[in-house]
């Protein structure tokens, strides 16, 4: 077992949105933004950014891991990149305004077609359908959840509906 292997959770923890240089097995040499490291195996996930705006991303293996040093701590735009690294897109670049209309509009809709809906939350985004089923933003189908299957079925129909709706309008 290397001593890689031997850290505790909290001791990874301390690498996570830092820049590291990692020596692992056979020379390899990587560097890249500490995503994440699996409190079990040990392994490594680091980001890289590319120079088109993408990230590469690396998995080394805690086995193989030798030596970990930290070259860079993450400034809070870092940190938010590597935050939201893996969230699609459209979730990221929607503002608050918007996510405002695409709410009532859709709760509007939902109520002109009979369908109990009402806002709930601390900040009143996420909306309630029923009471067993919620819509998170921004308001498309796979976008809710619920227990009931068939309700969830139903009601991600409905919003498939309605969003192809909206866009034959625009």
């Amino acid at each position: 077992m290397t001593e890689w292997q031997k850290k505790t959770p909290l001791e990874w923890l301390t690498y996570v949105n830092k820049e590291v240089k990692v020596l692992a097995a056979e020379k390899h040499r990587y560097q890249g933004w500490v995503l994440t490291v699996d409190p079990v195996s040990a392994n490594i996930l680091l980001a890289h950014p590319l120079e088109n705006g993408k990230n590469s991303i690396s998995a080394v293996l805690g086995h193989a891991v030798q030596e970990v040093e930290i070259v860079t701590e993450a400034d809070d735009e870092m940190k938010e990149k590597l935050a939201h690294l893996f969230m699609p897109e459209e979730r990221q670049t929607y503002i608050q305004e918007e996510l405002d209309r695409k709410k009532t509009s859709l709760k509007d809709w939902l109520e002109a077609n009979h369908i109990p809906v009402k806002e709930q939350g601390e900040s009143q985004m996420t909306l309630c359908v029923a009471g067993v089923l919620i819509i998170d933003p921004p308001y498309r189908a796979e976008d809710c959840s619920s227990s009931n299957e068939i309700i969830l079925s139903r009601v991600q129909g409905l919003i498939q509906g309605y969003l192809a709706l909206q866009q034959c309008q625009i």
